[in-house]
């Protein structure tokens, strides 16, 4: 290093260090006012379910106010963008899913990185897709849908609540594996997508496991396959994707705590510990599991990973077939 670099290096010196004092100070004193997690949706999505159902204990073990606030729009950009700009001290958490990984590929020019713009606190809860088709269909097994749609082309209809919805993603994804073509029938929401595809209307689609189930067992729809990495309690006879010779097809969606980039790490490392002891709480796991939700925590390295991965894994459905929410 020559004199001139040394120089300019002694004098950033300081200002580093007050950074770093003052980044540690605030970890030490922290939490010291309410903490605001932003839910970027409606009050009862599955999201939102787990917000407020975690907020109380995190108080409680806190010792400040945990609040939940709705910040709905653009597919959940707008409240994920709210958290990305927020002062990063640890009093502003995003309630994300992995929906704002793809979204933020939807959508073009958003104002966020959804990979290096949030420190990763941990995952909060999983929940799992089944494929399902009108019995009108006479579809009974994944093979007989496979085979339906590839004898042909474009004929078999789905559907789902809307364009970049898990359930849209999901069948993209399958038809990627299995090189099917389908008809999209995007819908303004879940009422009218599950409405048709009950009555014969849509031919095939995904529905949350919780809610699928119970058309399956009253013979309203036929079960095809789950699309977790296991079977499902919730419906432990319909088999996965994997076993039934389809790789590749996990499309669980995943739901997780995140700060702004940048939170001192003595916060998020509190925060963690705190979380994943509450998804440990019986009371906490059985008002999930009523909303079909698998209660699970993480360590911020391994949620860091999930995301990356799962950035790429959807980006690359997304740009091969061309997918625009705009």
């Amino acid at each position: 290093m020559n004199i001139s670099r040394f120089r300019i290096f002694l004098g950033c010196l300081p200002a580093a260090i007050f950074c770093f004092s003052q980044a540690t100070v605030q970890a030490q004193t922290w939490p010291g006012q309410t903490i605001k997690i932003i839910v970027p949706f409606t009050p009862g999505t599955g999201m939102d379910t787990i917000a407020r159902t975690v907020s109380p204990k995190l108080s409680e073990r806190l010792g400040q106010p945990v609040i939940v606030q709705n910040t709905p729009g653009a597919s959940g950009n707008i409240g994920a963008d709210n958290v990305a700009k927020a002062t990063p001290d640890g009093y502003t958490l995003l309630m994300g899913a992995n929906t704002m990984l793809m979204a933020s590929q939807l959508y073009k020019n958003v104002p966020f990185d959804p990979v290096n713009d949030f420190s990763p606190v941990s995952m909060a809860a999983y929940g799992t897709l089944m494929l399902v088709a009108n019995p009108k269909t006479g579809i009974k097994s994944l093979q007989e849908f496979i085979a339906k749609a590839k004898a042909k082309p474009g004929d078999v209809t789905f559907g789902s609540p809307g364009i970049g919805t898990p359930h849209h993603m999901a069948m993209e994804l399958l038809k990627s594996k299995t090189q099917l073509t389908m008809l999209h029938v995007p819908y303004k929401g879940t009422a009218g997508y599950v409405a048709d595809l009950l009555g014969g209307e849509l031919m095939v689609g995904f529905l949350p496991i919780h809610v699928a189930q119970g058309f399956v067992s009253s013979g309203k729809l036929t079960a095809l396959a789950v699309g977790g990495p296991a079977r499902n309690p919730v419906a432990p006879t319909v088999a996965t994707f994997q076993e039934l010779g389809v790789k590749e097809v996990n499309v669980d969606m995943w739901y997780a705590f995140f700060a702004p980039n940048r939170t001192p790490a003595p916060v998020i490392n509190r925060l963690n510990t705190e979380i994943a002891a509450i998804m440990k709480l019986p009371d906490v796991r059985s008002v999930l599991a009523k909303a079909g939700l698998d209660a699970e925590s993480s360590t911020p390295a391994d949620l860091t990973n999930t995301v990356k991965q799962d950035y790429v894994r959807w980006g690359a459905v997304i740009k091969r077939n061309a997918i625009t929410a705009e």
